[in-house]
């Protein structure tokens, strides 16, 4: 695996272990040589998880579109910093450059980033891991809610296994390192 996208906060959240567990993360993908793709800003979870990896020694790649350079703070001291038009844009970027998806905790934009591979995932459109850093159980109610659809019939049991879930990031690194691609058919039995 050579490239990691992670999608996390800009904001650092109101439990400090949200910045540890971001910024122990972004140095263990520059210990395995695992180069880092994430949203290009400079605060937040975003801003730990980059300035962990880069004073690791490691790859870090930021995506940002031209509307966020302030709002979103952009981080000027990358390997690479790549500056796009749209959202829309940034996404697909990130995608592309990446071999694996993190979610660590964030907000809408977090979430609207993960679950646009998902379902690309689902679709058939790449065949790349995805997976949540339940940092202190923040997707809890979110596993339970994708529980909660497929009780209700709508999504496949089999996406379940899609989706990769480690309370810490070394085990999830390990998971996503062993994971083996799949197929699964949304009409198929």
């Amino acid at each position: 695996m050579k490239r990691i996208a992670v999608f996390c906060g800009s904001s650092e959240g109101e439990n400090p272990i949200y910045m540890e567990e971001a910024r122990k993360l972004g140095t263990l993908l520059a210990e395995k040589g695992i180069g880092l793709v994430y949203g290009g800003a400079q605060v937040g979870c975003m801003g730990a998880v980059a300035n962990a990896c880069l004073e690791a020694g490691g790859e870090v790649i930021g995506v940002i579109p031209e509307k966020l350079m302030n709002v979103e703070i952009a981080h000027n001291g990358l390997t690479e910093q790549h500056v796009v038009k749209t959202m829309h844009e940034r996404k697909a970027m990130m995608a592309d450059l990446s071999d694996a998806f993190i979610a660590l905790p964030g907000g809408a934009g977090t979430l609207e980033e993960w679950f646009e591979v998902f379902t690309w995932s689902q679709l058939g459109y790449h065949h790349k891991p995805c997976s949540f850093l339940n940092i202190n159980g923040f997707y809890n109610p979110l596993l339970q809610m994708l529980d909660h659809t497929i009780e209700q019939g709508f999504m496949r049991p089999a996406y379940q296994e899609l989706i990769i879930t480690e309370n810490k990031a070394e085990d999830l690194l390990e998971k996503l390192h062993q994971f083996q691609p799949f197929e699964v058919s949304k009409w198929g039995n």
